[in-house]
């Protein structure tokens, strides 16, 4: 049945009055005007969200600071309050060493709305009953009379001790805790992002911790020239090989590296020397551990997570947050903000977005760009108007927040402004581009590289909407994959990568592909870079520990690292023109040929060609032809 003359017209019109910025967002891509009823229902349910968290709660500011009532907290008389939700509980204990680990000497008040509380009175001299350091359990009792013993879902501090398989949440309450020095560094212009691992920064066979990072790694991060790290692994995992992606406990700081204070440690350096701090947040799904995880809390397989097969990820084998529901938002929204808050982040990366915005989780979709596959039934905009919601809070607690979105589907308007009906991060990851480098490395041979297809792939993005662009990440050269130095250099890396060795052809060749896909990645492939950190190291499953098979010591890749300094001095600025022999891979500082005469000058001039006003004549001498190649300016 064919729509009434002026229906679409007229739909487009209440979109474009019920969304502020939504002209702004059609006159820069016309092709989004058939959707504009979509960006009309998420904007409606955006602010509807927002104006029912104002009226019953007091505004998205007290709602995201929930974790100063949930939880364990020692209050100013030296009692204790505690408060949890858990709807489907029939009974909420507290109990642990302070009680000799009765399980229902300590009974929460059942209030409405799933909510329970409990008040512990001080002892006699005004001292707290459960001390710093004491271990904790929350007791539920089951609807069908279970006793269950359960990890607080705001539990700040947890640890595993020997060989226990599950993690004991312990009260963090010191007396004196660590005081910020620093403030915060000013939001850069250009990102340059070192993405990092805690646990496999050293070179000695074990977990590194907070303090090796913070003195050892930290000033070489600096001396590179990146001024972001992103922090992976953080929140606390209880599988280490999942390399922090099975989060069990969404507001403690990872025990394995060491404790909060030395993480608030680590990250206030990092702003003495001007560095911006992310955390690698993960709240598109949770682990399914239930001793110590948030998985049937109460009981139930609801509670914070969708019921049924919607609340389970078959890829990733974990738990997905029913994001509609009031208490989850509250959850989530308050996680953000006690990161920002209590560990002084600067901002975020959220990972598995594109789980999130769609009900099939990206799992066995192509996305081949036609805007179809971005709107409509698909889209599970519980998910999106939260992720609104995360962006707004953490953009008006700190307005130079920087949010970077994971997204593999290129769902447009992402990355524009929420008041055009956009999702409101910062950046998105071009995850397109390292993509692109490993299949030019498995299906090419060098001469048959097509640059016109690479140069399109570094190029290809939504206008206005800023991109990191990065070779390679945790993704491609820890989780099942290969680095880029191990595709191209393979088994020699162990045998042929030390300075004392002769340079064989397949380590030439690796290191000078290396740095060009590198530097040609930074130069145009978006608005800010990432690298991942660089190891010689696997990752071994057993026992959840990290095996360095090698130590790479005296290394070819100490010219990487002085070449990788030097980029951050000229990639991305305006007035650099970079050149590229690709054709050519024959292969010192940076360990190249020294082949580059420094004497010659290349002038542009005020001559047109390709449609640019001006150009630049660069002539090259190749086996006795003469090549003249001009770059636009």
């Amino acid at each position: 049945m064919a729509a009434p003359a002026g229906g679409a017209e007229a739909a487009l019109a209440a979109a474009l009055a019920d969304v502020p910025g939504l002209s702004r967002l059609l006159e820069i891509d016309p092709y989004l005007k058939p959707y504009a009823g979509d960006f009309q229902r998420r904007y409606k349910l955006f602010t509807q969200t927002l104006k029912n968290i104002e009226e019953r709660e007091g505004g998205i500011d007290k709602f995201s600071k929930s974790y100063e009532t949930f939880g364990v907290h020692r209050c100013a008389d030296g009692g204790l309050y505690c408060k949890e939700w858990a709807p489907g509980a029939e009974g909420v204990f507290l109990t642990g060493d302070f009680s000799g680990w009765n399980p229902f000497s300590y009974p929460y008040k059942k209030l409405e709305y799933g909510k329970w509380e409990l008040y512990i009175p001080p002892k006699q001299n005004k001292s707290s009953v459960v001390p710093h350091g004491s271990k904790l359990k929350v007791v539920i009792t089951s609807k069908s009379g279970e006793i269950l013993y359960r990890i607080s879902p705001w539990a700040k501090y947890v640890v595993r001790e020997g060989d226990n398989v599950n993690y004991d949440w312990i009260q963090w309450d010191p007396e004196l805790s660590y005081q910020f020095k620093h403030s915060r560094p000013t939001k850069p212009k250009g990102l340059r992002i070192y993405e990092s691992h805690v646990g496999i920064s050293s070179h000695e066979g074990k977990v590194a911790s907070y303090k090796h990072f913070t003195c050892n790694v930290l000033p070489r991060i600096k001396d590179l020239g990146y001024n972001c790290i992103q922090l992976m692994a953080i929140m606390e995992h209880a599988y280490y090989a999942s390399f922090g992606y099975q989060v069990t406990s969404f507001f403690a700081a990872s025990s394995r590296y060491g404790t909060p204070d030395e993480l608030k440690e680590l990250v206030d350096t990092a702003h003495s020397m001007g560095i911006t701090v992310l955390l690698d947040v993960v709240h598109s799904h949770a682990s399914k551990n239930s001793e110590d995880g948030l998985n049937k809390f109460d009981g139930t397989d609801s509670c914070y997570f969708h019921s049924g097969p919607r609340g389970n990820h078959d890829l990733w084998d974990s738990r997905l947050f029913a994001y509609s529901s009031w208490e989850v938002l509250r959850f989530l929204l308050s996680n953000l903000r006690w990161w920002l808050e209590e560990y002084g982040f600067d901002g975020f990366r959220f990972d598995g977005v594109t789980s999130m915005l769609y009900h099939h989780h990206g799992m066995g979709q192509g996305f081949s760009g036609d805007y179809s596959e971005y709107f409509g039934l698909q889209v599970d905009e519980d998910s999106l108007v939260y992720l609104m919601l995360a962006n707004h809070l953490v953009h008006l607690i700190f307005p130079d927040c920087i949010t970077i979105a994971e997204d593999v589907s290129g769902m447009p308007a992402l990355c524009c402004p929420i008041t055009q009906g956009g999702g409101g991060f910062d950046y998105r990851l071009a995850m397109a581009i390292p993509d692109k480098w490993i299949q030019i490395l498995k299906e090419f041979k060098d001469e048959d590289w097509n640059m016109g297809n690479i140069v399109h792939t570094l190029i290809n993005r939504r206008y206005l909407e800023k991109c990191i662009a990065y070779a390679e990440s945790h993704d491609q050269a820890l989780v099942g994959d290969k680095s880029l130095a191990f595709r191209l250099m393979d088994a020699e890396m162990y045998t042929n990568m030390s300075v004392l060795s002769p340079l064989t052809l397949v380590i030439d060749r690796g290191i000078q592909l290396h740095k060009m896909i590198r530097l040609i990645t930074h130069a145009l492939g978006g608005e800010g870079y990432l690298n991942f950190m660089g190891k010689c190291a696997d990752m071994a499953g057993k026992g959840n520990t990290l095996e360095y098979k090698y130590i790479c010591k005296t290394l070819q890749r100490r010219m990487l690292k002085d070449y990788d300094r030097s980029t951050k001095r000229v990639g991305g600025r305006i007035g650099t023109v970079l050149f590229f022999n690709w054709p050519e891979i024959k292969p010192k500082k940076y360990g190249g040929h020294q082949r580059v005469d420094h004497n010659t000058d290349f002038i542009s001039g005020a001559f047109e060609h390709n449609g640019c006003p001006c150009s630049l004549l660069v002539s090259i001498f190749r086996e006795k032809k003469f090549l003249s190649v001009f770059r636009r300016i």
